[in-house]
């Protein structure tokens, strides 16, 4: 399923939710769906800033991924893993979007995904971005990372849903 697959599964997926349902939080240290879906967004969109700053670049960047962003791109996909960030990264999302901000958001996002997707090709693969974890990305790799990442959240909204 591609990054903007998902996107339209999980703006679909949002009508099956009440109001309280979206803001449920289960136990300490568990979001609720709202909060999931502000996160994808919210990293999606990161994610594209990058690929705009790789199509800004004017000095080709050599350095490649770390081991681990090796593994992710030929993987296609994070392992079946939950990841924990350090806490000074992993604040709490947002939690107060309603129904329609979040359907809003996610046709946003859907667009400028869009826009991304007929220019990435273009932009040359040594023009990259370093991310924390797995090195320097170039656009291509920017862009896939938004399907990577949303796809990774399927098994987060499936433990949420069993929690309603």
């Amino acid at each position: 399923m591609s990054g903007k697959e998902i996107l339209y599964a999980f703006r679909n997926d949002l009508s099956k939710y009440s109001p309280e349902q979206l803001k449920k939080i289960s136990g300490k240290g568990v979001w609720s769906i709202g909060q999931m879906y502000d996160h994808i967004i919210l990293v999606a969109h990161e994610y594209l800033d990058h690929v705009e700053t790789c199509a800004e670049q004017k000095q080709e960047q050599l350095l490649g991924k770390t081991p681990f962003g090796e593994q992710l791109v030929q993987r296609g996909g994070f392992p079946p893993i939950k990841i924990k960030l350090p806490d000074e990264v992993n604040a709490p999302p947002n939690n107060s979007d309603s129904q329609e901000e979040l359907i809003n958001r996610i046709n946003e996002l859907i667009e400028r995904l869009e826009q991304c997707e007929v220019k990435v090709d273009l932009i040359n693969p040594n023009y990259k971005v370093e991310h924390g974890g797995f090195g320097w990305l170039n656009a291509k790799e920017w862009y896939a990372l938004v399907g990577m990442h949303s796809h990774h959240h399927l098994r987060q909204q499936e433990e949420l849903e069993r929690s309603l």
